[in-house]
């Protein structure tokens, strides 16, 4: 069995403030620069994104990275079925580095005891939440 995939769940009122949040963490991630010179993270990561795409994304031409967008809604009460469906998905081939962006902070803690419950307890390592910073428009 590998090892658990590291998991950050991402909040924040816009699209764009929990994309560049990810995309500053992704940088860590990077070997020979960021997402915006093209070179592919040293591990694979994955990122699922609640809502539409926004045409300013940070992430929008992030080299190696798996990219999933999720009908927007709150994703453990209405979204919650997507999400597994995702995630199930996803954790065939395990990234090494998971995020996870919501629009809404409200349920998040729903959201992480239901990732820290079976099936997902062994398979994800829940780290501590991001809270977007707001960006000047």
């Amino acid at each position: 069995m590998s090892s658990p995939v590291i998991t950050t769940l991402v909040t924040g009122r816009r699209a764009v403030d929990r994309e560049t949040a990810i995309a500053a963490r992704l940088a860590a991630l990077y070997v020979g620069g960021s997402a915006a010179t093209g070179a592919a993270p040293s591990q694979p990561v994955a990122i699922v994104i609640e809502g539409l795409a926004d045409p300013h994304s940070p992430l929008a031409d992030a080299a190696g990275v798996q990219l999933h967008r999720i009908a927007p809604g709150c994703l453990c009460c209405a979204g919650n079925v997507v999400l597994r469906v995702t995630l199930n998905r996803l954790l065939r081939r395990p990234p090494a580095q998971l995020f996870i962006s919501l629009a809404d902070a409200t349920h998040v803690g729903q959201l992480r005891a239901m990732l820290s419950a079976p099936p997902y307890d062994t398979l994800l390592s829940l780290c501590d939440d991001v809270a977007a910073p707001a960006l000047a428009s």
